[in-house]
Formats: structure tokens, sequence, C-alpha cells
């Protein structure tokens, strides 16, 4: 595998953030946890990121054979769409799954077709390549609230399943933080103004759930931590304030969704109602930059929002006729 340079951002308590370069800069990371000279990957990007990966361990005087774990908070494709091919590289290493989301990793066939549904079957080969399977006996299915001792640190996996039925969340006291994949919405550093970062929530398709995204955010902050890790992107404190405006949001969204619901034009207006939601709350942060600014950043989760709404509304409604 040829050479890659990676951009990386050493945090403290032996963290670091690895950009997998995922659609465009500082959009996707995976952290890089070190414990007495062994390595645990949280999360790791598509395939493209794998070089990134193994450059981020031996600039940090690790071997592939170091690494004792990769724990996939959830299996959609920007997260986990790598893994295969990484877990090729690290002999020792164990990957860690949600118990729904294991088996769609050890035969990747319906998480393909699922990720080829929701961009069309040649881009999906365009940003994921092949998705490689990760062989079963080197799975273990996490429990909702296990705790693994990753060479005397001691970190748990929690079950979030708002934005994903296959998501955990992982906690790490020693750190004073949780990793929380997409369960703690998205926070773009592009975006940061002189109040702190602006988050929002990521409803993307298909298991989007609004009661269960609220139980998630507190199940997170109930770990008492003084920042988080997101995968989009990485870590954020001022987390009182960051969680009031993540409840705020899902209530929004449910809002925009169920008023938009029997429109002939859903997804589309669904599309301009949740930019024009997250263009007014950059404005209100004081963000000075302009709606070409915002859509060069914002674009892809507002598609992906929009989707995961009308799934969720197509979904309410068969709940309610059953």
């Amino acid at each position: 595998m040829p050479a890659s340079r990676a951009r990386i951002t050493t945090l403290d308590d032996g963290i670091s953030a690895i950009d997998t370069e995922y659609a465009r800069p500082m959009q996707d990371a995976s952290h890089l946890i070190i414990e007495n000279g062994h390595g645990a990957f949280v999360d790791v990007g598509a395939n493209n990121a794998v070089p990134l990966l193994l450059d981020a361990l031996q600039r940090n005087n690790l071997d592939p054979a170091d690494v004792d774990y990769v724990f996939l908070t959830h299996v959609h494709l920007d997260h986990a769409g790598g893994a295969g091919v990484l877990m090729r590289h690290l002999p020792n290493a164990t990957c860690v799954l949600h118990p729904r989301g294991a088996p769609h990793m050890i035969d990747p066939a319906k998480l393909i077709a699922g990720t080829e549904a929701v961009y069309g079957k040649q881009r999906a080969r365009e940003i994921y390549g092949t998705i490689e399977p990760i062989d079963a006996a080197r799975v273990r299915v996490a429990d909702d609230g296990e705790w693994f001792d990753f060479h005397g640190r001691q970190l748990q996996t929690l079950f979030t399943e708002g934005h994903a039925r296959h998501h955990y969340v992982l906690n790490d006291p020693q750190s004073r933080g949780v990793f929380t994949g997409d369960s703690f919405g998205i926070s773009y550093r592009e975006l940061d103004t002189a109040a702190g970062a602006f988050i929002f929530p990521s409803a993307t398709p298909i298991d989007f759930d609004p009661d269960a995204a609220h139980i998630a955010y507190d199940r997170i902050m109930a770990c008492n931590p003084t920042h988080v890790y997101l995968t989009h992107y990485s870590r954020v404190g001022d987390l009182d304030r960051l969680v009031s405006n993540l409840h705020a949001g899902i209530d929004a969204y449910r809002f925009m969704a169920l008023e938009v619901e029997h429109a002939p034009d859903r997804r589309e207006k669904l599309r301009s109602r949740m930019f024009q939601y997250l263009a007014e709350g950059l404005q209100r942060h004081g963000y000075k930059g302009d709606e070409d600014a915002m859509w060069s950043v914002l674009n892809i989760d507002v598609d992906l929002n929009a989707q995961g709404l009308d799934v969720w509304l197509d979904r309410r409604k068969k709940q309610a006729v059953n």
C-alpha cells in the first residue's frame, strides 16, 4: 500500500484525531487512542483512509501489530467502510461492533445494497470502493454497558440508537470524554465562531428516531463528560450548551418533517427547510460566511438529513397503519 501523509491533530490523554479525507478535509475523523504502547482506533473512515491510519501509527511509534481494538460506533460506511481492509493490516486487532451491526461487517452485502440505494451504485463505488468483509473470528459483539480493559484504561460501550439501530458510543472516563460517532450530532470546525462550536443533529437514513435521539443525548451526558469526540469533526466542549442545541434541533426536525408530511414534493421541501434552518442557526451563531460558504460545508448533511426525515415519515405512517 503506498505511503500517505496523514493530517493528525494531537489531543490530550493519548488521543489523536486523524483526518480520513472523506469528501473534504476535516469532514470525517478517526480517533487513535494510545495506552501503554498499544493502540485502538475509534471509527476508521472509508477504504482510502487506510494508508492514513497506518501512517498515523508509524508517526506515533506504533507497529500495526500493536493495535488491539478497532471500535466501530456504527456501520455507516463513512465510519466503517475501510474496516475490512484495515483489519488485514492489524494482525492482533479485534473489531468491536453493536450486535445489529456485526453481521453486516462479516457479510457486507446488505450494507452495500443499502448504501447504493442512497447514493446510486456508481457513486457508492467511487466513494467507498470495494467493501471487504471482516473474519467473524475477529469480531467481538459488544454488550450494552460492557467495559473493555485496554491495558489498564477502561472503555465502555453504551448503546445509543437514535441515529442508527446499530450504534454505540465509547465512554472513556480517563479522558472524561465520550467517542460519540454520530450520536451527539455534527460540528465542523470551519463553522466555529467566537461563540464556540456550532452543532446540529444527524438524521440520516434509514433508522433515525427522534425519541431515541433525545434519550441518546441524555445517556451521553450521564457519563459526566467534559468533552466529546465526534466523527464529524473531533473534540468539542461546552457540552451543556451543545446538548441543549441538539435537543432543540431534534424538535425542529420533527416539526419541519410533519409540516410537509403530505406535500407532493416532500423531499425537496425538506432539503430547502433543512438548509434554511441550519443557515439561520449559523447566522445567530455569528458565522460571517455567505450562503455559498454554508452550502459548501453543509450540502452533504442537508441532503442526507432530508432523506432521513423522509424515511422517518414513511416509517411513521406504516407504524400508524399497523
